[in-house]
């Protein structure tokens, strides 16, 4: 619990920080609404990162999943179908894209790094053609209104989609936890050499965190179309770059074998609130992109430095 302590911490230095700069207003209730909605999407997808990183893999691949799952839920609505089943589609469809990524690393033996970084543009471009490389409408439904507030009261004030992104952290810390598979993730990331001596199926369960993490890229894709109405293929360009980051800052490292689900939502809301805070105290674009790279560099930086220190002998 002492990464978990820092990196809240570090959130509530952080939200102090732009309290300060920009004022009391930064801290109304609609300012943090904002930010827990700017938090919802990428902190879904940083949680199927969390248990890729933990067995020592890496995704590149979902900013562009995300992507694909807006554009499938927009063409599945325009055709007609049940909201919920679109947004199954959308999931269904991130899922096999997951599942790509694991048998491909599996089967080839090819290091995660590289094959993600060959499906972050497949899938893309795969977005780009079902979409006609353009933005697609589609008829409003109540999708739409998961990252707003239900008026009648039945969310508690917060966004449903606030709800379930508190839902799924659970789940996900109790599978990490008190699991035989999150057991095996930690193995596997820790040395996979001795996870393999030791039983584990190494392969089959590399197929189910990418295949699973990918499914996670893809509610978040839902959770992006309802921010957004639209279907569009260039959305979240960059995004798995947040992702990986909101995971090393919460503590993962990038070397396997550690990540928690508390330290992930504090560094993705840690990422939230600082690119929202530089928003309202009239920073230029160009500058945000500036604090976000070094907030990533430090992010690695730390991990390496955990690392060292970590394997440093004692005296």
């Amino acid at each position: 619990m002492r990464g978990d302590s820092g990196v809240l911490l570090g959130l509530l230095l952080v939200a102090i920080l732009f309290g300060i700069l920009i004022g009391p207003q930064f801290f109304r209730p609609a300012n943090l609404e904002l930010m827990a909605r700017q938090t919802v999407i990428v902190c879904v997808a940083a949680l199927g990162m969390t248990m890729i990183i933990v067995s020592g893999g890496i995704d590149l691949s979902a900013g562009s999943i995300v992507a694909l799952s807006t554009v499938v839920t927009a063409v599945l609505l325009r055709h007609g179908y049940d909201p919920g089943l679109a947004a199954l589609g959308a999931l269904a469809a991130a899922a096999l894209c997951g599942l790509m990524n694991g048998l491909l690393i599996t089967r080839l033996r090819v290091v995660p790094f590289i094959v993600t970084l060959g499906t972050m543009l497949l899938v893309r471009g795969a977005a780009k053609g079902l979409a006609e490389e353009r933005r697609l409408e589609a008829p409003l439904t109540w999708l739409n209104g998961l990252l707003r507030t239900a008026r009648d009261g039945s969310s508690l004030g917060v966004p449903l989609g606030v709800w379930l992104t508190v839902f799924l952290a659970v789940i996900v810390a109790g599978v990490l936890r008190y699991t035989r598979f999150g057991r095996h993730l930690f193995a596997i990331g820790s040395n996979e050499r001795t996870a393999r001596l030791c039983g584990v199926r190494i392969d089959r369960r590399k197929l189910q965190v990418y295949t699973a993490a990918a499914a996670f890229s893809g509610l978040a894709g839902v959770l992006e179309f309802s921010r957004l109405s639209v279907g569009d293929p260039t959305v979240a360009v960059g995004l798995e770059l947040d992702i990986i980051a909101a995971v090393i800052i919460g503590g993962g490292s990038l070397s396997g074998g550690k990540g928690t689900v508390v330290g992930t939502v504090g560094g993705a809301a840690i990422m939230a609130v600082i690119q929202i805070g530089c928003s309202q105290h009239g920073l230029p674009n160009w500058v945000q992109q500036i604090v976000t790279g070094i907030i990533i560099v430090m992010a690695v930086a730390l991990d390496r430095w955990r690392q060292a220190a970590f394997e440093r002998p004692s005296k």
